[in-house]
């Protein structure tokens, strides 16, 4: 059976357009910031055993910054949640931290004018790490099946070994593509960005694109989100 009468559709567009800013985060970071990803921490733990190992191109300080202060981020995430709730208060006041993070590491990577060494990329390894890391724990609460905005593997496994080609019913069928097209889409618009524009310019669209996703969310009732005001 498909998830559409259990995830209401402007619960679902949202959290598909922070799944794409997601992607597109961890193409800048990736590129731009020297193989390390500010959203998708299984990346880090694999990235930091190659560096552990001695592979050349990773770094294992890069790495560890990015954990540490995506669970940092994770953390506050959490504080917010027991604080209010899971609500849509929850959602707004975590994608304005993201905001306001997003934009510092923008307004960072535009003063330094390269982002790829010293400082700056620890800077905004942390400021986004964070970022994604408080979002992330106020959508682990909001318990949205396979919609969590940063990862995909458990939603790649259960679209193969949940359908038809497997004698299975295709649940959260819906949730599932969404969130893989999202991803990929995210990824590729934000590599073409930091290729041809530059980390500064690629930072303040994913600002902008956090902005478009929580007004979008604010403009909806708590009764069309299935959520508590």
């Amino acid at each position: 059976m498909d998830d559409t009468a259990r995830t209401p559709a402007p619960l679902l567009v949202t959290l598909a357009g922070l799944t794409a800013v997601s992607g597109f985060l961890d193409a800048v970071s990736y590129l731009a910031l020297g193989h390390v990803f500010t959203a998708n921490m299984t990346g880090n733990v694999l990235l930091l055993g190659f560096a552990a190992a001695g592979a050349a191109g990773f770094s294992f300080t890069a790495s560890l910054c990015a954990l540490a202060f995506f669970l940092g981020g994770a953390v506050v995430g959490g504080l917010l949640a027991a604080r209010v709730g899971v609500s849509r208060s929850l959602v707004l006041t975590a994608l304005g931290v993201e905001t306001s993070l997003t934009v510092a590491a923008a307004l960072v990577a535009a003063l330094v004018g390269s982002v790829g060494s010293g400082w700056p990329r620890f800077v905004v390894i942390a400021l986004v790490a964070f970022a994604i890391g408080t979002r992330n724990a106020a959508v682990r609460r909001l318990a949205v099946p396979d919609m969590s905005t940063t990862v995909l593997t458990t939603t790649l496994t259960g679209l193969a070994s949940e359908s038809v080609l497997a004698g299975g019913a295709n649940p959260h069928l819906r949730n599932r593509t969404t969130s893989v097209v999202a991803m990929f889409a995210g990824a590729v618009v934000g590599a073409v960005l930091v290729l041809h524009a530059g980390a500064a310019s690629s930072l303040a669209v994913a600002a902008a694109l956090v902005v478009a996703a929580a007004a979008y969310f604010a403009l909806q009732s708590p009764l069309e989100l299935g959520l508590a005001s």
